[in-house]
């Protein structure tokens, strides 16, 4: 109980005050290059694929941390040089707002259900170089908008406008919201949580992602008490 309080606390942090923007608001912090670092693993990896703009990161369960993970990937993307487009496809728990402090009332889901393009909706942040697309006012279906040809033609506006679109979705031992996007994009991330995140949902969210196949970049594993991020090939998860 203790531990299911623990991660109901962080959970509505997140959501309330956004993601920590460690690599935006402290550069030199070890953790900062420890994301640079998955950058660059992730950018190594990806090097064989015929194309790698999109990228899909998700987690098995909540509280995983693969907001935190896809928020400071996208600022290291931008501070590269990259311009790039986060979006927000969590639209039961947006955090993109307050995260990146924009504005809520326009976002991916205004695009989904009217007659708009996504240049209207998307925002430009306080990082050069990094646009942001929050995922709107909350719809009662969002794995159907997620799923919709409208989507389609947001990510190949996304891939045409930008270097990298970065999309964050919610766990996919969830909801199905993830599924619905894994054939979309060019790579899959998945964000599991040290001590926290079940080995056999670690296996049968891969399982899930196979079936769409959609390669999977990797695995990254998140250490809160030591404050550390290390990635790996998705094989490898299963040895640690």
């Amino acid at each position: 109980m203790r531990l299911f309080n623990k991660q109901r606390q962080d959970n509505n942090l997140t959501q309330n005050s956004g993601a920590q923007l460690v690599t935006y608001h402290e550069p030199k912090n070890p953790v900062s290059e420890q994301f640079r670092t998955l950058r660059t693993n992730i950018e190594f990896v990806s090097a064989t694929l015929p194309q790698f703009k999109t990228v899909l990161i998700t987690s098995a369960e909540i509280s995983d941390g693969k907001t935190t993970v896809a928020s400071n990937l996208a600022v290291t993307w931008a501070q590269s040089g990259q311009s790039v487009l986060y979006v927000d496809a969590d639209l039961r728990r947006s955090t993109a707002q307050a995260t990146f402090k924009v504005l809520p009332n326009r976002g991916l889901t205004t695009v989904l259900s009217a007659a708009k393009m996504p240049i209207d909706a998307v925002q430009k942040t306080q990082i050069t170089g990094l646009d942001v697309l929050t995922a709107g006012p909350v719809p009662p279906n969002p794995a159907e908008l997620l799923g919709s040809e409208k989507m389609t033609t947001i990510i190949t506006w996304a891939n045409a406008h930008y270097d990298k679109v970065v999309i964050d979705v919610p766990p996919v031992l969830a909801v199905t919201d993830a599924q619905m996007l894994m054939k979309q994009v060019d790579g899959v991330v998945l964000v599991v949580a040290l001590g926290k995140t079940k080995k056999a949902n670690i296996k049968r969210t891969v399982e899930i992602m196979k079936l769409s196949q959609t390669p999977i970049i990797g695995v990254i594993h998140r250490d809160k008490k030591k404050q550390r991020y290390a990635s790996y090939g998705y094989g490898e998860t299963f040895k640690k």
